[in-house]
């Protein structure tokens, strides 16, 4: 059986479609019940069967009886997929602390919160696979992405310190790391999105990396090769590639409040 986070919208959801069509049961988390309510109505037919577990991902203690609840009365969890992110522009000339902390809570603690609970679970029984799910952006520095990117870098670096461990538990753990993806997240930042694909595209990909894919997946190959490229590059090489990709020279600053400092001058 398998568990996904995030499966209301985006590639969680489309992950969720995916996996059932092949005959999986899928379990379905997020905050969103009605979402996942017509997830499951609209996967009725399929081969495998959907089921609905709504739950915060930031809500440690609530994570971990959801997943005591899941293996109670769904199975026990094979595949946990660790999905559910969110994406809050931050932009220099406005930063906020709480913009980076809701990043943090949701993007890394709230894999964290869902990773603990089922890894003692696979440890016990001496087999598992964990899928964390990153993004290219994790590679170096995009505009309005510092909180993001951050919080996907944390993640990349915590399953390679974590995978010497988990290899020796009998435990495969996987980091996907898509380029830009058409969700509804996609929809919140104001880039030029070279390379863009779709959700159902993106799971497929991610799917076959499931079955053969070794340690880290990243994809479109021929967008996230030139960003592994371009990492290693100086960093005015990069810089300026990102600068004319997003075209982001073009574009004006955002309109803030004056800042608690400049008002007390």
């Amino acid at each position: 059986m398998a568990w996904i986070t995030g499966a209301s919208t985006g590639i969680g959801r489309a992950l969720a479609r995916e996996l059932a069509s092949e005959g999986y049961t899928v379990a379905v988390t997020s905050r969103d019940e009605e979402r996942l309510a017509t997830l499951v109505e609209e996967t009725a037919g399929m081969r495998g069967k959907i089921i609905s577990f709504p739950c915060d991902v930031t809500d440690q203690s609530g994570m971990e009886a959801m997943a005591a609840r899941i293996e109670r009365e769904a199975g026990k969890i094979v595949l946990c997929v660790l999905n559910a992110g969110s994406y809050f522009p931050t932009r220099g000339e406005r930063l906020d602390a709480l913009n980076i902390l809701k990043t943090f809570e949701i993007n890394l603690y709230g894999v964290l919160y869902g990773l603990i609970p089922v890894v003692d679970r696979m440890r016990l029984r001496g087999h598992g696979h964990v899928v964390l799910v990153g993004s290219a952006s994790s590679y170096f520095g995009w505009p309005s992405a510092a909180a993001y990117g951050a919080s996907k870098a944390a993640l990349n670096n915590m399953a390679e310190a974590l995978k010497h461990d988990f290899d020796k538990m009998n435990i495969r753990l996987q980091i996907i790391n898509p380029g830009f993806v058409d969700t509804p997240l996609t929809e919140r930042n104001r880039l030029t999105a070279p390379a863009m694909i779709s959700a159902t595209d993106a799971s497929k990909r991610m799917v076959r990396a499931f079955r053969t894919g070794g340690f880290e997946t990243s994809f479109p190959l021929r967008f996230t090769l030139l960003m592994k490229l371009l990492r290693v590059l100086p960093f005015s090489i990069r810089y300026a590639f990102v600068h004319k990709a997003t075209g982001w020279k073009k574009k004006p600053m955002a309109a803030c409040r004056r800042s608690r400092i400049e008002r007390q001058m």
